[in-house]
């Protein structure tokens, strides 16, 4: 049966693809450490349990019709005064809106600046950017990333693909490495875009940047740095993404925010009452409540990021043992998120039945049947298939099962030669 050319090309997530082998082999009884998927137990990791009352009391206070457009203004004017107090930044409510988490958010840049065929820009590896591209139509231009840089573009890597674009779209911290730009990085690539603007007349688009800070909260000593603190006259051309999904483990509460351009965010607005894409009413009148008062995101956050940090400093100095052992791996050290940056180098070994690892995803189908430990390829985020690189996410599993998955790791590893 005929679909649209648009739908019949869609690309399936492959971050989907590994979760669903994941759920059919527990579904058999198999143990299986899922570091795939950038969520949280919550039985392990609950939201707040003030955010949790508020939410059951918005409900039994029949708060279930249609929010406003743009979000409750209760909301929009606490994020105003969260942005103010917490990075400096002065966004009114009438510049922020709110929607089901950040991707309706991120469509919504997509869709608002990007024509058929304009060229986009983004690092690589990043979070769904490559099909955010294709379902505008976008020219996309991938950059690809070292290690060397903590797989975060630098301005010299931008710089040869800047003339013509309308859409700069960055991530700090980074899905999916972890890894955060260096005010100096940042800084640098700021000066390009204003640079850029500055060569364009007043009947050409400008370069936006798409800055995406929703892990800006759960960062381990590094100072977090965005675009209009650094250079205030980025305010023109900066869009943020940020919410509650991660900094409160409320990926499934679904409150999102984005501020910007007022001109940016009214159409963006006005697209999504198409989508029809806002967060519940109850969720963001408790959203509200719980930001009134600072400290109760304070409190939460410092809490829950030592726990994250920790998690994450078990994986990666266990990885880093393996490589003390021989064995041909290494990691990147946090510095936020919940993404640990793992390199298996094994592509092209031979597995104990007589068959070779061709790629990246050969290797993940390996480790879950041999060592029952699920990781995602960066080939997931737009990098080829040949590259050894893997994103662990430490929100599914309590600190004594990334100890316990550690030596099946190791096992599995050793039989490949």
């Amino acid at each position: 049966m005929k679909v649209s050319k648009l739908a019949a090309n869609l690309i399936g997530s492959e971050i989907v693809k590994i979760g669903n082998e994941v759920n059919d082999l527990k579904a058999k009884g198999a143990e299986i450490a899922n570091l795939t998927i950038g969520d949280l137990n919550s039985n392990i990791y609950p939201i707040p349990a003030l955010l949790k009352e508020e939410i059951q009391k918005a409900y039994q206070n029949n708060l279930t019709n249609y929010p406003p457009a743009n979000g409750l203004l209760s909301l929009r004017k606490e994020v105003s005064k969260d942005l103010k107090n917490r990075w400096n930044l002065d966004y009114s409510p009438n510049d922020i809106l709110i929607t089901a988490g950040s991707r309706p958010l991120i469509y919504a840049v997509y869709k608002t600046i990007v024509d058929e065929g304009d060229k986009v820009i983004y690092p690589t590896p990043s979070w769904n950017n490559n099909h955010y591209a294709y379902l505008t139509s976008a020219n996309a231009v991938e950059v690809k990333t070292k290690p060397e840089t903590n797989f975060l573009p630098t301005a010299d890597d931008l710089r040869p693909h800047l003339d013509g674009a309308v859409l700069l779209a960055l991530c700090s911290p980074l899905n999916p490495t972890g890894t955060m730009f260096t005010r100096e990085q940042l800084s640098e690539i700021c000066e390009l875009v204003i640079a850029e603007n500055k060569k364009r007349g007043a009947d050409e688009k400008p370069l936006y940047l798409m800055y995406d800070q929703i892990y800006s909260n759960l960062t381990f000593g590094a100072e977090h740095v965005d675009p209009v603190s650094l250079f205030p006259e980025m305010r023109e051309y900066t869009i943020y993404i940020d919410g509650i999904s991660k900094c409160l483990a409320a990926t499934g509460v679904r409150v999102g925010w984005g501020f910007g351009p007022a001109h940016i965010i009214d159409k963006m607005k006005a697209l999504l009452t198409h989508v029809g894409a806002w967060a519940p009413k109850p969720e963001q009148e408790a959203t509200a409540k719980f930001y009134e008062n600072p400290e109760n995101v304070n409190v939460f956050v410092e809490d829950f990021k030592g726990k994250l940090e920790e998690s994450l400093k078990v994986l990666h100095g266990g990885v880093q043992d393996l490589k003390i052992k021989g064995l041909s791996v290494d990691s990147i050290e946090p510095m936020g998120a919940l993404y640990l940056t793992i390199k298996l180098d094994y592509i092209g070994k031979t597995k104990p039945d007589g068959a070779t690892i061709e790629n990246s995803s050969d290797l993940v189908f390996y480790l879950i049947n041999e060592a029952g430990v699920a990781l995602v390829p960066f080939s997931a985020f737009g990098e080829d298939k040949s590259e050894p690189w893997f994103r662990a996410s430490v929100g599914g599993l309590a600190v004594d099962e990334i100890k316990v998955m550690l030596p099946k790791l190791e096992s599995a590893l050793n039989k490949l030669k």
